[in-house]
């Protein structure tokens, strides 16, 4: 089929607009952009330049995709900002392209569903199938990992991890890296237990394994002892699976600086 482009949206003849594409009135859309296969724009959506939109994209009412960066180190370099498949990106949410060509881009996920009135900040990346409630900002270079929730208001600060499978509750302020299978709520940041209940959704992960992932993290966080011994801890008592081995990767690869740890507690 061929794209439906309302005569009273603005469309650069240099953007890529693929097969069966709704652009709504009022729409504009900057040169060097790429729309894919069955998207939708609807009214006063500003898609600007860098935009790489891909297949049965959602941007809803006012949101602004691939906005220039707000800092003082971008002199007007090209740069970028992509959007997965099947992702949703509700009313007035405005996303920031990359700094610059060298520093990777914005990048959401696959099927991420981004609610209304959200920030994300340049090189920022969202993973796959990932919610992020009304109003969550995610500042520059964040990553957020797949099957993820923030919940409205949350805030992710600059350079902060956010793994797989973790809930972020509302108004919790993230800095730092937030490990894998967590539920992180309060200011400051307090470990509140595993995300049973997402994991358990569709059965996509069986109840011996959140048991395990539970048992991780009383290790971590309820043994009163440092994140190197319970990482000897985990490795001694919790048989080895993907899900396990995912806990060590994360808190290895971030020098075993988590949030909602406690401080004072010095490695043996």
């Amino acid at each position: 089929m061929s794209s439906m482009i309302s005569p009273l949206a603005h469309v650069d003849p240099d953007a890529r607009i693929g097969e069966n594409v709704t652009i709504h009135p009022f729409a504009f859309i900057s040169k060097n952009t790429v729309i894919g296969d069955g998207s939708t724009i609807y009214p006063y959506v500003s898609v600007l330049n860098g935009a790489r939109i891909g297949n049965n994209v959602k941007i809803y009412n006012g949101a602004i995709i691939a906005a220039e960066p707000q800092d003082f180190r971008w002199k007007g370099e090209p740069s970028e900002c992509y959007i997965g498949d099947e992702s949703i990106v509700r009313e007035h949410t405005i996303i920031n392209r990359g700094l610059d060509m060298n520093s990777g881009a914005t990048r959401i996920g696959k099927r991420v569903f981004v609610m209304a009135e959200c920030h994300i900040m340049h090189d920022a990346v969202i993973n796959d199938r990932t919610v992020l409630g009304n109003g969550v900002q995610v500042a520059f270079d964040a990553t957020v990992g797949s099957f993820t929730l923030l919940s409205n208001n949350a805030i992710v600060n600059a350079r902060s991890h956010v793994g797989d499978w973790v809930l972020v509750k509302g108004g919790c302020r993230i800095s730092g890296n937030v490990p894998p299978y967590t539920v992180m709520a309060h200011n400051p940041t307090a470990y509140c237990g595993v995300n049973a209940s997402l994991m358990r959704h569709g059965k996509m992960i069986d109840e011996e394994t959140i048991d395990d992932i539970a048992r991780c993290y009383r290790h971590v966080y309820e043994s009163n002892t440092s994140v190197f011994n319970a990482l000897r801890r985990i490795e001694r008592d919790v048989k080895p699976s993907e899900q396990r081995d995912q806990i060590l990767k994360f808190i290895k690869s971030h020098n075993m600086d988590i949030v909602a740890v406690n401080r004072n507690m010095y490695e043996d």
